[in-house]
């Protein structure tokens, strides 16, 4: 893919709804000034090492993979060190010494406010270069580094865990994974197109137009890298 040297700024937007169509009330996004050093998927599966009474040795069988997590770094900071390239950005601040409480509340009413319309925390999507990741926040924690003399903080750290989510019609079957009678969930690596990405899963590239269709798909030669698409459970015709 083409890069045109542009700074591009990690992006997180908040929903209501699992289909992540409907955008939570006010603002909805945060756009980090300071984009992350690095962030981290973590995997796991889940093993059942139950021991049978009286034996000395078991072998642990697996049960599932767990959902992925995604770990991400946040840095605020007001010192004036950190230079901003848009003043308007969340997280960056007017003049230095002015204090991050304020920027840092924007960032957690995006990202762990609960909402009372759908009784939960809200579905995030978060984007950055190939990084396209949707899912809930887990776990946050904010530490704060920096203070001015009469204790206002001027830097602060904020670390979050976001636990990977997948809408149910798209869910992803472990079992059998390559099989095409089964619902697949597949992200457009650079070169990809949609007839290559229906080959691989369906032995065929003709199934590329019901593809398209399922995920409504205009024009199936424009695919972004990092998008997501569903490749349904397909009946074949010779």
């Amino acid at each position: 893919m083409f890069s045109t040297g542009e700074l591009t700024k990690l992006k997180i937007v908040a929903y209501k709804d699992e289909k992540f169509v409907r955008e939570i009330d006010g603002d909805s996004k945060f756009t980090t000034n300071i984009n992350p050093e690095k962030y981290v998927f973590n995997y796991v599966t889940q093993q059942n090492d139950d021991q049978a009474q009286g034996t000395h040795a078991n072998s642990t069988k697996f049960v599932k993979s767990l959902p992925q997590v995604l770990d991400l770094d946040f840095v605020f900071d007001s010192t004036g060190v950190i230079k901003t390239s848009k003043i308007s950005d969340i997280g960056s601040v007017k003049k230095s010494g002015q204090g991050i409480v304020e920027k840092i509340e924007e960032f957690k009413n995006v990202v762990f406010d609960y909402s009372g319309e759908q009784h939960q925390p809200n579905f995030l999507k978060i984007s950055w270069g190939t990084l396209l990741f949707k899912g809930k926040l887990t776990e946050m924690n904010i530490e704060f580094k920096l203070f001015n003399a009469d204790g206002t903080p001027i830097r602060a750290v904020a670390k979050i865990k976001v636990t990977g989510f997948v809408e149910d019609e798209l869910r992803v079957l472990t079992a059998n994974d390559q099989s095409p009678d089964l619902t697949h969930l597949r992200t457009v690596k650079d070169g990809d197109t949609l007839p290559l990405m229906s080959h691989r899963i369906y032995g065929d590239s003709k199934y590329y137009l019901e593809v398209a269709k399922a995920n409504n798909i205009q024009d199936f030669r424009s695919l972004s890298t990092g998008q997501q698409l569903f490749f349904p459970p397909l009946e074949k015709t010779s």
